[in-house]
Formats: C-alpha cells, sequence, structure tokens
C-alpha cells in the first residue's frame, strides 16, 4: 500500500484556518509570517491580529514571552502588522518594548498584566513618551496593578493611578480598574473627593473600600456612565456627610457586590438605588444584618422594583440576618415561598434557617440560575438545584450533616474546588 505525502501547503484555506485556530495567535504568527505569501495572507487575517495577548504563564504566574519570541516580534512580526492590532494584552517587563516598537495606528484598547506599582506611577504620570503616544487613542483599559514588595512610594497609590489613568487618557469611555480583587488592590480616596472628572467615561469596573467612594464616583463627575460593577469591602455609616441626592438618569447597568456585613442596607444602599431611575440591568450580592426582619421578595418589589420603571433583569444573591429571643411568630420558608409565588416569578429561590443556640435566623434568597461563584452557609434546608459555576462552598447547621446531605450537595456543585 503505497502512502500519499500531503503538503500544508497542498490543503484548502478552509482546512488551514481551522488548524492554525487550534494552535493559537502568537504561533501562527511567529511560524507563518514571511514563510510564503499564500500562508503569510492567512497570517494576517484579522482572527490573528485584531486581538493580541502577548504573554506566557509559568506555575501559574504571568510572565513575559521567551526571548526568541518576544525579539522575532519586536523587530519583524508587530511592524508587518502593526495597522491590523487593535487590542493587546502585555505584562509589566515586556509592555513598554512592545508599545515602542512600531505604531499603532487603530489600536483601541489595552490590557496590562501585574502591573507594578513602581512601574504605573512611572507610566501614567504626565508627560511620558507612552502616555504621549496613546493618551487620545485608548478608548479601553484594564489594568492589574500589584503591590510593591516594599513599602508603597507615595501613600495611596492606588486612588493616584486611578486618577491619573482618567486625566491622562482623554478619550476612555472603558476602564477596568484591578479585576484580579486582591484586598491590596481595592481603591480608597481617604475620605476626600477624588480631583478628577470624565464626560467620555462610560463603563466602569472597580474594587472599592468603602461605600463613600462609591458616593464620590457618583457624584456627578463621570456624568455619561452608563455601567458600573463595584465590589466594595465595606458598607457601614460614615462621619462623614454627603448630601448627594442627584438622580443618574445616564446609569443602565449596576453591579454591586459585598462580602462584608452591612448594617445600612436601608439607610445607604436604598437611598443611592433610588437615585438610579432609568436603570435596565441590575445586580446585587449582599449580606443584610441589623434588620427587624428579613429581606423577602415583597421588600425587593417595594423598596427597588416599583423605584425603576425601566428595569428588565434583576439578579440578586441576597442574606438578610435576625436576632430573636421568645418569639413564635418568626416568619417560615413557607411564608416567603408563599410571596414568591404571588410575584409570579419562578427564578427566584429562598431558603430560611434559625439556630437556636445563637438566637439567630438567616434567610437566603437568589434569582436562579445563581450567579456566584460562593455559596455560603449552606444548610439542611437547602432547596437543591445545578450551580455550574460555584467553586467554593461553606456548610453551617446546627444539626449534623447526614450521608444524603452530601449525596445531595454532590449533584448539585459538580465543579467544586474547595
Amino acid at each position: 500500500m503505497e502512502y500519499s505525502r500531503i503538503q500544508l501547503d497542498d490543503l484548502p484555506d478552509e482546512i488551514l484556518m481551522i488548524i492554525f485556530k487550534k494552535l493559537g495567535h502568537i504561533l501562527v504568527l511567529y511560524s507563518l509570517i514571511g514563510i510564503n505569501k499564500r500562508l503569510n495572507k492567512i497570517a494576517h487575517d484579522s482572527i490573528f491580529t485584531n486581538h493580541l495577548t502577548l504573554i506566557a504563564s509559568w506555575n501559574h504566574s504571568i510572565c513575559a514571552l521567551p526571548y526568541p519570541i518576544l525579539d522575532q516580534f519586536c523587530s519583524r512580526v508587530l511592524p508587518e502588522i502593526h495597522d491590523k492590532i487593535k487590542w493587546l494584552e502585555l505584562e509589566t517587563f515586556s509592555m513598554e518594548r512592545i508599545l515602542f516598537a512600531t505604531t499603532y495606528p487603530n489600536l483601541y484598547g489595552l490590557r496590562l498584566h501585574n502591573i507594578q506599582q513602581e512601574t504605573a506611577i512611572r507610566i501614567f504620570s504626565d508627560d511620558t513618551p507612552l502616555t504621549n503616544i496613546f493618551k487620545s487613542q485608548i478608548s479601553s483599559l484594564v489594568i492589574d496593578v500589584i503591590e510593591n514588595k516594599k513599602q508603597s512610594l507615595i501613600e495611596y497609590v492606588n486612588a493616584f493611578i486611578f486618577t491619573h489613568i482618567i486625566t491622562i487618557f482623554s478619550n476612555l469611555q472603558y476602564l477596568n480598574f484591578c479585576p484580579s480583587l486582591f484586598f491590596y488592590q481595592y481603591l480608597s480616596f481617604d475620605n476626600s473627593p477624588p480631583t478628577v472628572f470624565s464626560s467620555t467615561l462610560l463603563e466602569l469596573r472597580v474594587c472599592l473600600e468603602n461605600f463613600t467612594d462609591c458616593l464620590y464616583l457618583l457624584d456627578g463627575r463621570f456624568n455619561q456612565l452608563r455601567t458600573l460593577h463595584v465590589k466594595i469591602f465595606d458598607i457601614t455609616f460614615s462621619s462623614l456627610v454627603i448630601d448627594n441626592k442627584d438622580k443618574l438618569p445616564n446609569l443602565k447597568h449596576f453591579l454591586l457586590n459585598c462580602d462584608m456585613k452591612i448594617d445600612g442596607y436601608d439607610e445607604l444602599l436604598l437611598p443611592l438605588l433610588h437615585r438610579m431611575l432609568n436603570l435596565e440591568k441590575l445586580c446585587l450580592c449582599l449580606t443584610v444584618c441589623e434588620r427587624n426582619r428579613f429581606i423577602d421578595i415583597s421588600d425587593l418589589e417595594k423598596d427597588i422594583i416599583n423605584h425603576m420603571p425601566q428595569l428588565n433583569k434583576f439578579l440578586f444573591n441576597i442574606y438578610s440576618t435576625i436576632c430573636f429571643n421568645d418569639q413564635i411568630d418568626l416568619p417560615s420558608n413557607e411564608d416567603i415561598q408563599h410571596r414568591f409565588k404571588a410575584s409570579k416569578d419562578n427564578k427566584m429561590i429562598s431558603c430560611i434557617d434559625y439556630f437556636p443556640s445563637r438566637k439567630e435566623g438567616q434567610c437566603h434568597i437568589y434569582s436562579y440560575p445563581y450567579i456566584g461563584e460562593s455559596y455560603k452557609n449552606l444548610t439542611n434546608n437547602f432547596p437543591g438545584g445545578f450551580f455550574q459555576y460555584v467553586h467554593e462552598l461553606t456548610l453551617y447547621d446546627e444539626r449534623p450533616f447526614e450521608h444524603e446531605f452530601f449525596l445531595r450537595i454532590s449533584q448539585s456543585f459538580p465543579f467544586i474546588k474547595r
């Protein structure tokens, strides 16, 4: 039996594209550019050139590309495809060499991984060569700042970097500031408003130390903001008085996540939500305490939904706790479920538990499918379901967990890592 020899060049373009998509953009560009006219044309396709991730991974850490590959990209590949590149993902050590390797006339987006604080302070200060080139060109920026091993060069370094980014990039429309969610990346303005304004910023994603920082961001300085995703470390009462009751008519999407217990839900959070009269999508992940009753669907309708006539998507994951002594009229799970049925919405789940030794009750209500990556304080009353995105699970109950319980949660949480 004779075997035929098929060269790569013998395959049709459609088959080559399928193969090359499996290889990854870096390998395709590194291997094919300059080989021959046909392969060069395929390598120049927008699939491989529009969005480039020029980083490597080693032991689950982000690092620079190996030097031979980096050198080839900077000397030959990037200058050849420079006008096709629209988005670059870079890391701290090779970032400046890549950005200075050629011109990028159509570049609008940057994602900067593991940028050290010293580097960020240097490049985002006024009138640096790098920012002078891209200050009016970049409209989307994702930046992950990592802390110094030494003491911070200046106090509140994250606020300094954030403020300078907003000031320098005059056409910035999208900013995701420190998406890795490490605590040292949280932003705080130290009880004084930031001295920065923008009429171009449309979407902001940020982690904040306290609720006051959120009020500063929504005091009118970003008057065209359409989407705000915010994770707040602590929502508590402050000695500061921020008299900001102006409506936020342009805000369409709002996501709020807070892991700490909130003791100012009615006094702090609800007044902020009532300013968002044109909101279309709302997402709340909260744990509420210091109330005399649980938060249930009637509360959500009365206090939130009825104040937002444009709202068409409401996702939530809300825990509320109450203290009790000798009360006999405590709400039951059946009471809450009855209110859910009255709402004519089958995508809402509730679960109530009472812990006599702690004299505390817990109510967990959430939209289904579940939106979080963690599920806290799961008890024997767990109602079941399928939670494909949950990776971390914590259990708590005063009654023992039986074997059948673990069988149930193994089916409901198939992708648990912790």
